[in-house]
């Protein structure tokens, strides 16, 4: 159980997904980079043909590739569901949308920054879900993000998050 991991894979086509897939390699793609490059990426480096296929999660998916997804921190803001909404969306800093066929759904964008980043990482014994036997730590939110529309994912509202199995509301956690 190697479960080694290619991180970023912006440019991975369909052919090199079904190689990582043979290969049982794991991908950690760098969602956030759709939004705040993915104009210039468009316009100006790679051309809409290549852009349109960027940080391929349904690709990944639909071959059978295990798959995280990241905001690549410090370099992009720290958000997860801003990560998971940029997987979901596809939308640049300028509206465009890039490679619609690529978007995945929230339920598969929240397994991606939870459960998935625990796989990739080994650590799906102890993190990643709520089961028992594994750490009670994890955000609550103040809306179920399966119900929003797709467009507001980042913005649901933190309640706050539990820690060893205790409920710290977000005004807690501040002081």
């Amino acid at each position: 159980d190697h479960r080694h991991t290619l991180t970023h894979c912006q440019m991975a086509d369909e052919s090199q997904f079904r190689r990582m897939a043979q290969l049982g390699i794991c991908s950690n793609l760098f969602a956030n980079h759709i939004y705040y490059w993915g104009d210039q990426h468009y316009c100006q480096t790679m051309g809409p043909d290549r852009a349109m296929r960027m940080d391929a999660c349904a690709t990944a998916k639909r071959i059978g590739v295990p798959f995280t997804i990241h905001s690549d921190a410090p370099v992009t803001p720290l958000d997860p569901l801003f990560t998971a909404w940029c997987a979901v969306n596809r939308q640049t800093a300028s509206g465009r949308i890039l490679g619609p066929n690529e978007r995945i759904d929230v339920e598969d964008a929240l397994r991606a920054i939870t459960l998935g980043a625990a796989f990739t990482l080994r650590l799906d014994h102890l993190v990643g879900s709520i089961e028992p036997g594994k750490y009670a730590d994890f955000a609550v939110l103040d809306d179920d993000p399966t119900t929003v529309p797709v467009e507001t994912l980042k913005d649901v509202p933190v309640w706050g998050t539990v820690i060893d199995g205790i409920a710290r509301p977000a005004s807690q956690n501040r002081d």
